[in-house]
């Protein structure tokens, strides 16, 4: 478990079960020795289940506090065991009791029963911020999607995160972010593998600032059609209630609690980006995140059946070099409204002349953003490392199409300052080593387009 920086409770029991333990409930105690946020480490697997087989995606388990339903974990790493690390809210001084059962309700037709192995109990400490403010959201359910509980198949929550600002005026702002398996709406999917390197979602949820003492200033969440709004809904604790109520995972804050009672997800939100690193590197260090991607993307039938760079359909993911850019874009007047500048990767391989670009020359699906960026480059089936003989960078004008319309910059500059990192999924979609790593200042003009940045030695 990532868990818990500093300890100021103890956990008295963490209880170690069978490999074999079945459907029936499981519970370890703990004690507090003062008021603390409580958090479980769950390993365990559900046999027969497979994320990339429809019906059979995973198991749900149900986690509770004594007695009180805290969170639900999707076992979506299948048959295989797996430590899942969720929240429990907050606890008292004294003894406590965490339980946990498979919930064949929420689960997949196909789910039989799940195996725990392992309950681990940990306490943060109140004076944790990151912990006492948490988000609990509550699983998505839309009529365009089968299923009560979707999320125990699709664009299920698989990590949470959080960045940590601090202000002159002494000001703390955390803000949380979720990282979804998919999104079944919002952009599509070759658009996601060129402008975001990746076809998970990931979106900021909530957001908080607090004062020195530790009173909240003002609390916002992302809401539908990505609008930040101001959150006054219902809490537990310090932990907003917020539901999913859209296929590309926006939300909305639930004012009554009574009403939400679809799957519960609690996850642990003390990873943290590393700074100067796009969101995806969270990925990276959670390298399985890749595989349940992939798998998901498999099942939902997202990839063209005869795999080809040629097109911009998405192939198996194991035909991408995933990159890592970061660059800055200036202008010596502001571009139309509706118009930029991109920057797009193109990879070469050893003994050829074609170079293979992210965006797929598709103009707006070039990275726009200036801070560091993920993207993908699809290659040839069957390429691997050693065939990557050149990176270069490429500016790409966007014109705006729609009414009124409006034509590209013509007058940029663009610096391309790094690449960190570079790499392909292996047999089982899990990330190779980095091969790819360049730190340098490669200016990009309209009388100089496009520069190779890295070449293998």
């Amino acid at each position: 478990m990532s868990g818990p920086r500093t300890l100021a409770v103890a956990v008295a029991l963490a209880l170690l079960l069978p490999a074999a333990a079945q459907a029936r409930g499981h519970a370890a105690t703990f004690h507090a020795r003062a008021g603390a946020e409580a958090t479980l480490a769950v390993t365990a697997s559900a046999p027969g289940t497979d994320w990339e087989s429809t019906g059979r995606e995973s198991a749900v388990l149900a986690v509770f506090l004594d007695g009180r339903h805290a969170a639900d974990v999707v076992l979506f790493r299948g048959a295989e065991p797996f430590t899942y690390e969720v929240a429990l809210g907050p606890v008292v001084r004294g003894r406590h009791r965490v339980t946990v059962a498979f919930d064949r309700e929420k689960s997949p037709p196909g789910a039989r029963g799940v195996n725990v192995r392992r309950l681990a109990p940990s306490l943060v400490p109140t004076s944790d911020l990151v912990a006492r403010h948490a988000p609990i959201l509550y699983g998505r359910d839309l009529p365009e999607i089968p299923g009560r509980y979707e999320n125990n198949a699709t664009d299920v929550p698989l990590l949470a995160y959080h960045t940590q600002t601090r202000a002159a005026d002494g000001t703390t702002t955390i803000e949380y972010t979720m990282i979804w398996s998919n999104e079944d709406g919002g952009t599509n999917t070759p658009a996601l593998m060129a402008r975001w390197g990746r076809t998970t979602d990931i979106e900021w949820i909530y957001r908080v600032v607090l004062a020195p003492d530790g009173r909240i200033i003002s609390e916002h969440y992302q809401a539908p059609n990505h609008e930040t709004k101001a959150f006054t809904g219902a809490k537990e604790g310090r932990h907003p209630l917020l539901v999913n109520v859209t296929s590309n995972n926006n939300l909305e804050q639930v004012t009554d609690p009574g009403t939400a009672d679809n799957l519960r997800f609690f996850l642990t939100t003390d990873r943290a980006l590393p700074d100067g690193r796009a969101r995806e590197a969270v990925m990276d260090a959670n390298p399985w995140t890749y595989q349940v991607m992939a798998e998901e993307l498999a099942r939902e039938g997202e990839l063209e059946p005869v795999p080809s760079p040629d097109t911009p359909l998405v192939s198996d993911q194991r035909n991408y070099l995933f990159a890592e850019v970061d660059k800055d874009t200036t202008y010596p007047a502001p571009p139309a409204s509706g118009t930029w500048v991109g920057t797009a990767l193109a990879v070469k391989l050893r003994g050829g002349d074609r170079w293979y670009t992210s965006h797929h020359d598709v103009a707006d699906w070039s990275i726009q953003r200036d801070d560091p960026a993920a993207t993908t480059v699809e290659l040839p089936p069957g390429t691997t490392a050693d065939d990557v003989e050149a990176i270069k960078a490429i500016a790409v004008p966007v014109a705006k199409t729609s009414d009124p319309p409006a034509p590209a910059p013509t007058d940029y500059t663009i610096h391309v300052r790094r690449l960190n990192r570079g790499f392909l999924l292996d047999d089982a979609y899990l990330p190779q080593a980095s091969f790819v790593e360049w730190t340098g200042d490669v200016v990009l003009t309209p009388a100089q387009p496009e520069a190779v940045i890295w070449q293998a030695g």
